[in-house]
């Protein structure tokens, strides 16, 4: 027996860096959402793991027993066969292997009967797997092992491009001048559509976005070049890099920013966020 699972691309539209803990993980304040573009993974159970992976972004993508998804299965007690469909970039800010990993322990569990992990848990694996988990748009605090749903969240029309550089989060966190950052208010408006959300997107932050550009200045023309589309409001990058977003008022406009900021080597959609 087999099932087919969906990995969207998950997209920080604030990241406030909080603190530090005295082990060296980063606390941190985020909005996160999730595109309608991502992987696909087919997933069966399996006597020995096996992972198999296609797709236009299947270059460079471990098949060891150290990649993301069969650790995923392996921390729900299964030995899985796995074929990826990769569309996603990599090391991209896009959440990509969390994706991967949260999409392969929902299918175990399809499969199995066996209950999800817990968020401490899933978060063994990396920051982003617990609200991946979730795959839908949420509050993540903590080191990521903190996720509240949002009871509410309008769509927001946007354009994703990564500009196709690696920007090593390790990197990017050591550029940091300063850890301890306000985080977002306690508790987070009702929006009424997406214009009031855009707005008030507008006066928060992605605390790792300046020390990125300083690894990377190109994603400093990248947001330039975003911001600067008919109709865009609110141009910023996600997570800790390369891609960044833009956000419009309507998915034609969003479309069009996407066929005017195609370049070769880069990688650009135009996405629904939910």
């Amino acid at each position: 027996m087999a099932t087919e699972v969906f990995a969207p691309a998950k997209v920080n539209l604030t990241l406030h860096i909080t603190g530090r803990r005295d082990d060296g993980y980063h606390l941190l304040d985020s909005l996160v959402a999730f595109a309608d573009v991502g992987d696909r993974l087919g997933v069966a159970l399996s006597d020995a793991p096996h992972l198999a992976v296609t797709g236009p972004m299947a270059a460079g993508v471990p098949l060891g027993g150290n990649n993301l998804a069969l650790r995923a299965a392996r921390l729900m007690g299964a030995d899985v066969r796995v074929t990826l469909d990769k569309h996603l970039p990599a090391a991209a800010g896009l959440g990509g292997g969390s994706s991967d990993a949260a999409a392969c322990m929902r299918a175990v569990a399809a499969l199995t009967g066996r209950p999800l992990p817990d968020a401490q848990a899933a978060a063994a694996l990396g920051a982003d797997v617990p609200v991946c988990l979730l795959a839908r748009a949420a509050r993540m605090r903590g080191i990521g092992e903190e996720v509240a749903p949002l009871a509410s969240f309008p769509p927001l029309n946007a354009v994703l491009v990564n500009p196709g550089v690696a920007v090593p989060t390790g990197g990017v966190f050591a550029r940091m001048m300063q850890t301890s950052n306000p985080p977002m208010p306690a508790r987070l408006p009702d929006w009424p559509d997406a214009a009031a959300l855009i707005d008030w997107l507008a006066a928060q932050r992605n605390d790792l976005e300046e020390p990125a550009i300083a690894l990377q200045p190109v994603i400093g023309d990248l947001l330039k070049a975003i911001g600067a589309q008919p109709g865009c409001g609110l141009a910023r990058m996600s997570g800790s890099g390369a891609t960044c977003f833009g956000l419009f008022k309507t998915q034609a406009a969003a479309q069009k920013a996407a066929r005017a900021l195609a370049r070769p080597g880069w990688w650009t959609e135009a996405v629904t966020l939910s």
